[in-house]
């Protein structure tokens, strides 16, 4: 079973860096393409970055020239590095690795961590 763990968030002022970090087991990850999702309070769980095995990236708007996906294969380890940061990016942060490519949109597979709580204050 694909276990995840997600570390990395906290308070931060607005303008300020994060780095998210999401170790990885029970599956080859290597293989895998992973991505970054996040849930505020009252909202549905949307896609933050996503990227495929072979290093491929893609970004949701609100975040493109801020956040960085990144993978360590040999470490297992999947990372957000979050520049920049706004009050409307607080939120949950959850990885999954097991992403897929459906009809030219990622979507998530198989298991999540508990996340990470992201505040940006203002």
């Amino acid at each position: 079973q694909v276990q995840l763990v997600e570390s990395g968030g906290g308070l931060v002022q607005a303008g300020g860096s994060l780095r998210l970090s999401c170790a990885v087991s029970g599956t080859t990850f290597r293989f895998n393409a992973i991505g970054w999702y996040r849930q505020a309070s009252g909202k549905q769980r949307e896609l933050v970055a996503a990227m495929s095995n072979g290093g491929n990236t893609d970004y949701a708007d609100f975040v493109k020239g801020r956040f960085t996906i990144s993978r360590d294969n040999p470490k297992n380890t999947l990372y957000l590095q979050m520049n920049s940061l706004k009050p409307e990016d607080t939120a949950v942060y959850y990885c999954n690795a097991q992403m897929l490519r459906v009809l030219g949109r990622w979507e998530p597979r198989g298991s999540w961590g508990q996340g990470t709580q992201v505040t940006v204050s203002s």
